[in-house]
């Protein structure tokens, strides 16, 4: 193939990638849909993609062709342990294309002789960025080719900078989805705060008027029933309306987790270290978390009072809520026993923290967050 040829492959294989790019909304489709096409146009074989979160975690997010010994046991090789393109990335060496000599992970697979390696040895690793902000890697690799031309290293940077725009762009929108989503949940709790609060309170009031008008005995105790109702009502309704719009958040976690525990009637002692400022997501996750352990406190606990901990430290934000109430029988190695729980793992989950529960009967219950801070 003449260099005219390679000219006109090169513009088009970023064509078609460019095209696949400016259509993807979901991040991990657009991924593999890209990798898979650059391979198809490359006639290369195996191709790999980390999204480097800090400088403790990253993650596989996308794969292609890999040959069988890194895809052992659910693809353990790829993501567990470092490697010198990722330890390039994370310290600020690998700026642009580059050529690794040869792969660390195919290395450690023969050495354990954990499959077919398809003889690959060696790879083409490459940066996702966009502008200053970098995001991970694009890896890609072929059988018995231990060397990159500068013209296939060119074409890896001009795609590799395509999805670095890609996925900041996805990322913006996802932002914006999530900022229309606080938005309008603010607005419903307004909505709620404004016409069935009043209602509720004037169905309160109403009863308790009548209530004076009257002389029979079970009229008085019906309408006793209903202002009763109306008040356990209007108390489920401002904690509703809590959850849908934490009024003091604004103003910081600690300041939000006190009104909560005001609002619930719980005495809450706060311990709070290191913590200033922290990210939007990561403050609305511990706040909803909080929501719920304090709920459960009121709820399940026979104690009012609540012992929370916050800190921050070495890249690590924690949560510890702790109550010495009756407690349960809990066995780490069985499921959690409440949806309520179920939730605050998952929202633990989704930010690569840690869940941790501990409670026995008559030594109270403590739940335990801990999140990295990327």
């Amino acid at each position: 193939m003449n260099q005219g040829e390679k000219r006109i492959q090169a513009l088009n294989t970023l064509k078609t990638i460019a095209e696949k790019l400016n259509e993807a909304n979901d991040l991990e489709v657009m991924l593999i849909d890209v990798l898979k096409e650059l391979l198809h146009v490359t006639n290369l074989q195996s191709g790999w993609i980390f999204l480097v979160r800090d400088e403790n975690h990253y993650d596989l997010v996308a794969d292609f062709s890999l040959p069988p010994a890194l895809t052992i046991q659910n693809k353990k090789p790829m993501c567990e342990g470092d490697c010198w393109c990722i330890d390039k990335f994370r310290d600020g060496r690998l700026k642009k294309a580059a050529n690794i000599i040869n792969c660390k992970r195919i290395e450690d697979a023969i050495e354990q002789k954990w499959g077919d390696t398809n003889e690959i040895t060696h790879h083409a690793t490459v940066p996702l960025q966009a502008g200053d902000e970098k995001f991970g890697l694009l890896n890609i690799a072929a059988p018995n080719k231990t060397h990159f031309a500068d013209e296939e290293l060119a074409l890896l940077e001009s795609v590799a900078l395509q999805i670095g725009t890609a996925i900041k762009r996805i990322k913006l929108a996802q932002n914006e989805q999530k900022h229309a989503l606080i938005a309008e949940r603010n607005r419903l709790a307004q909505d709620l705060h404004d016409s069935v609060n009043q209602l509720l309170f004037s169905l309160m009031l109403t009863a308790r008027g009548t209530k004076e008008m009257t002389e029979d005995e079970k009229v008085k105790e019906m309408l006793t029933y209903m202002q009763t109702l109306s008040q356990e009502a209007l108390s489920e309704m401002k904690t509703l309306i809590w959850q849908l719009r934490p009024q003091g958040l604004e103003n910081g976690i600690v300041t939000a987790l006190l009104n909560y525990g005001n609002v619930l009637n719980l005495d809450v002692a706060l311990d709070v270290k290191g913590v200033n400022t922290l990210l939007c997501q990561m403050e609305e996750t511990l706040w909803r978390i909080g929501q719920e352990a304090l709920n459960n406190c009121k709820k399940h606990a026979g104690t009012s009072k609540v012992q929370i901990t916050l800190t921050k430290q070495n890249h690590v934000v924690s949560m510890v809520i702790e109550d010495k109430g009756i407690g349960f029988t809990y066995d780490e190695n069985a499921k959690i026993p409440s949806l309520g729980l179920q939730g605050m793992r998952e929202r633990t989950s989704r930010l690569n923290g840690n869940f941790q529960l501990t409670s026995s009967v008559g030594n109270g219950t403590k739940v335990e967050i801990t999140i990295p801070i990327n």
